[in-house]
């Protein structure tokens, strides 16, 4: 099967003070439909918890790290060590870096189990990540939602991320703009999002 579709010419959003490309359809479906169900079973999911005004919550979204070493990954106050990638995940991997000059070592990924599974407002800016840091992330299963805010200024936007779909946020993206998968009162099916990106 051809991984790309005739139709998956990449788009250049118009983000002030960022670099962000959009691929509508990275994956045909079948193969995105192949993926989501392996995965969905596959990864070692767990739910952390996180602090918010000084209160001890679940985090609302299941999560799991894959690398090629055993660094950690914080954020949050979470602490994150790695599994190793799977054959999955490293074909994923292999063939996003065949359209980008970025070696990614590492990847996060999210389980939204419904609507009401969500991720707030953020930057990827850790220090872990270096600067300019090059985030690719892979949307399998039910679209969502992406939010963006400017940090400084009062810009924001937001796009459908379809099942298949690849968003690469580059350049001074991170450094500028705040992301979020807001909460929906819709009945919706899970989703899976794969964050590729390289810890040093």
């Amino acid at each position: 099967m051809d991984l790309f579709s005739s139709k998956n010419t990449p788009i250049q959003l118009q983000i002030p003070d960022g670099d962000v490309i959009f691929y509508p359809y990275f994956f045909e479906k079948t193969q995105a439909d192949q993926l989501f169900e392996i995965l969905l079973k596959s990864v070692q999911w767990q739910q952390d918890e996180i602090k918010i005004f000084g209160k001890t919550h679940p985090q609302p979204r299941l999560t799991a790290l894959y690398a090629n070493n055993k660094n950690t990954y914080s954020y949050s106050n979470i602490t994150m060590t790695p599994h190793q990638f799977t054959e999955e995940l490293l074909m994923i991997k292999n063939n996003i870096e065949r359209i980008i000059s970025e070696k990614f070592t590492t990847c996060l990924l999210n389980l939204y189990r419904d609507g009401q599974d969500s991720n707030g407002w953020h930057a990827d800016d850790e220090k872990e990540l270096g600067s300019e840091p090059v985030i690719a992330s892979v949307s399998l299963g039910e679209e969502r939602w992406f939010h963006f805010k400017h940090k400084t200024k009062t810009l924001k936007q937001k796009l459908l991320l379809p099942h298949g779909s690849l968003l690469i946020m580059k350049g001074k993206t991170q450094e500028n703009w705040l992301h979020q998968i807001p909460k929906t009162r819709k009945i919706i099916k899970p989703r899976i999002n794969l964050t590729f990106r390289s810890i040093h």
